[in-house]
Formats: structure tokens, sequence, C-alpha cells
């Protein structure tokens, strides 16, 4: 039988909730497990999983290249000069030339799977094109939120639209998590996992941290005793397949 990875689409319904640095430090902690795992930017124009992963000078094709038949697979992805088993496929600085379809970006993502174990997209906020794109072919599908309610309406909605996906197939994320919202959460995730009909993923802790590994392109899961990290590696064990009890931050 030939081997398959698995395709996870990571989305938000707007900005600011910290899908680049889930991948980032979820890939990372996959990576360090064992896994070969690519992480696919898939925001055109304002692309910044290189940055997150310290590879911004080392990209030079991206995947409308390979999707478009302009070089193959291997030679656009990149690997993790610290992190074995790590690569990232980067997305076009513009709307150059032909769009990337969705037919094209589904046969990338079938290469992808027989050449890596888990494959993390990246998709831009909103539900625009680079959204369908990086949905269009996925196995599975993260919906991060933050804990404000601005947030949770977001994704909600965002689950509406991702209905084509089957039960436990699509999770929840809530991400930058205070220690001093941490008794309302519980009511918060209650009420967003009924909302929504959501598993739960993880539960990841704002981190002081992040934004200074974010702009040294560290990512987190390489920084020792960080309790985002912590949360990040959790999720990958449930992502394997573990069944791990939810981080408690205090």
């Amino acid at each position: 039988m030939a081997f398959r990875g698995t395709c996870i689409a990571v989305v938000s319904g707007k900005g600011g909730t910290g899908k680049t640095s889930f991948v980032s430090g979820v890939g990372t902690a996959l990576a360090q497990s064992g896994r070969r795992v690519l992480c696919l930017d898939c925001d055109i124009g304002l692309r910044n999983l290189d940055l997150a992963l310290g590879l911004s000078d080392r990209a030079l094709m991206d995947f409308s290249d390979v999707a478009q038949g302009r070089c193959s697979l291997s030679a656009a992805v990149v690997e993790h000069p610290k992190v074995s088993g790590l690569y990232l496929l980067t997305a076009p600085v513009s709307n150059r030339g032909r769009p990337v379809t969705e037919t094209q970006m589904i046969s990338l993502l079938q290469e992808v799977r027989h050449r890596f174990d888990f494959c993390l997209l990246d998709a831009p906020a909103g539900l625009g094109t680079g959204f369908r794109l990086a949905t269009c072919g996925a196995d599975r599908c993260v919906v991060v939120t933050c804990t404000d309610a601005s947030s949770l309406r977001d994704a909600q909605h965002t689950v509406m639209v991702l209905n084509h996906f089957p039960a436990g197939r699509l999770h929840l994320v809530v991400n930058r998590v205070r220690k001093k919202l941490l008794r309302q959460l519980h009511t918060t995730i209650d009420d967003a996992i009924d909302k929504a009909g959501l598993p739960l993923l993880g539960v990841v802790p704002e981190d002081d941290a992040l934004p200074l590994c974010l702009n040294r392109g560290i990512p987190v899961p390489l920084v020792e005793n960080q309790l985002s990290a912590a949360a990040y590696r959790n999720i990958a064990r449930r992502i394997r397949g573990e069944r791990v009890p939810l981080l408690r931050i205090r």
C-alpha cells in the first residue's frame, strides 16, 4: 500500500488569532517526534510563515511554481537547518500570472501526501481565495480562535462554511489564553464547542516569549520552558492519535 500522509488546513474567520505561530509551533513539534512535516503558506502576497520558521532567505520557489509545473516539489521545499524533517513550501509574493486553481492545489496535495507524514496549510484570514485553496484538498481542518466574542463568532461562521468536512475531521483550538481569564474561559470554551459543534484539539496560553521568537525566526518548541511550547507538543500528540489531557495553565 502506498504511503499516504495527512493534510491539515489551519484557518480562522479573522486575522490576529495566531494561525501562523500555531503552524510553526505544531509543525516543529511534529517534526521533533520523528515525522516528516511540510508547512505550506497559502497567504499569497502577505506570507509570513517563512519568517516564523526563520527561513525567509531560503525559499526561492513557491507553491504556485509546483502546482503549475514550473518546478518539482523537491526543488521548491526548504528544509529547516535546525529541525530535521521540518520543511517549508512558501506562498507567492504576489498574484502574478495565472492564479492556482483548486484542481491544481488538490493535485499538489496528492503528491505532498506521498512525501510527508503531515502537511499543515497556513490559510490567510477570511474566507476568500486563499482559504478555499487551503481547504479544498485538506483531510482535516483546525479552526483557530481567541477568547473574545468577535473571534468566537467568526469561528462559528467559519465552521458553517466548512460543513463539507465530516464529523471528527474539524477541530477547534483556543489560542492566546490569559491566566486571569481562565475561570471564565471554561464557560467560553463550552459555549464555543456547543455552538460550533467542534471537538477541542487544544488550548494555547498567551506567551510573552512568542513575539520575540517570531521576530527572531525561532519556532517556540526550540525554546525551553515555554508553556506555549508544551501546548503545541500536546496538540501534536493529539494529531498523531494520542489521548493527552488539556494543558493546565496556572
